[in-house]
């Protein structure tokens, strides 16, 4: 088993960071599920943070790299929540753009608020 202790394990961990900030600086985002809007297939379903994908980007499911785009003033990358939907037999990462400590909860609690979706976030270092 690999095991990277301190400095190493910083550098890798800094490393993803920059590399998410790189995907993201060179792909447009697209919003297109915006905040108070339904999902598209579950009516009931109200997003509460702007949702959406890098376009140009491949994910698991096919499409874009999914991103959460939050309010605030800093649009940085923040977070990231790590999926695993057993209904769609997929695992995905959703990248958090900007986004506030509510939002972030309401975001975590998206992912977990049924027995076939749980999610982890990942905060950034």
């Amino acid at each position: 088993m690999l095991r990277l202790k301190g400095e190493k394990l910083m550098q890798c961990s800094k490393e993803f960071w920059e590399a998410l900030d790189s995907l993201v600086e060179k792909s447009e985002v697209i919003i297109d599920r915006p905040k108070g809007t339904a999902h598209p297939r579950y009516q009931n379903f109200i997003y509460e943070v702007d949702y959406g994908y890098l376009k140009n980007t491949a994910s698991m499911d096919g499409g874009g790299i999914d991103v959460w785009k939050g309010t605030d003033k800093d649009q940085k990358i923040d977070a990231i929540v790590c999926t695993v939907d057993l209904t769609k037999r997929d695992s995905e990462i959703k990248i958090l753009i900007g986004c506030t400590e509510e939002e972030k909860e309401k975001i975590y609690n998206t992912h977990n608020n049924s027995s076939s979706m749980k999610g982890i976030l990942i905060r950034r270092y």
